[in-house]
């Protein structure tokens, strides 16, 4: 099995109300173009994706869901058959590391954390760590958390998931004011600092 990463720097163009020649204009989006090697657009070929798994990996914070956000749009507005084809998956990595004796493992978020935690003997002391982002993990962690294909989580993308985020984003960084507000008033009680 031979997996190709492609790095991005920082966040994308929000390709929400972008046209296709200014998203041709973004040297990271033509970069995803001749990776997939599909071409856009009246170009577009879906028979020659060079992947047959296209895993976005995005930091288990905030600011990872506004990057996972990002691209999630661009599939949609701009590769919407390579995500109705099956092709994308979210990789899910741990937000908590467990540590306790000679045993690590690792937990995807709260509620996950908690039952680990119920099931370690009542006489062992976990170190609980929080991960940090996938560049800054170590070798080890990076492997058995988000590459090893045997262990890692992956979450395989639809076309309402992709819709869905097209429409959060259109919600929340549009332009239109009402909407944005509408929203922050119905889910603030729901926020929670990561800090």
């Amino acid at each position: 099995m031979i997996q190709a990463i492609f790095p991005l720097r920082g966040k994308i163009l929000n390709a929400e109300n972008a046209r296709l020649d200014r998203a041709l204009s973004n040297e990271e989006i033509r970069t995803i173009i001749t990776a997939f090697g599909t071409g856009i657009g009246d170009e577009f070929d879906l028979s020659k994706l060079r992947y047959d798994k296209i895993v976005i990996m995005t930091d288990a914070d905030v600011d990872g869901s506004h990057i996972r956000v990002l691209l999630l749009t661009l599939f949609y507005r701009f590769f919407r058959p390579i995500v109705e084809a099956g092709h994308v998956y979210a990789a899910q990595p741990p937000l908590y590391s467990i540590k306790y004796g000679k045993n690590v493992t690792y937990a995807l978020d709260d509620e996950e954390l908690n039952q680990k935690l119920s099931e370690i003997p009542g006489n062992v002391k976990p170190i609980i760590g929080r991960m940090k982002g996938l560049g800054e993990m170590d070798y080890d962690e990076l492997f058995d958390t988000t590459m090893d294909i045997n262990k890692r989580t992956l979450r395989k993308i639809t076309v309402d998931d992709a819709m869905a985020a097209d429409e959060i984003f259109t919600t929340l960084m549009g332009e239109e004011v009402e909407p944005r507000r509408k929203f922050i008033e119905e889910h603030a009680e729901y926020a929670e600092l990561d800090v």
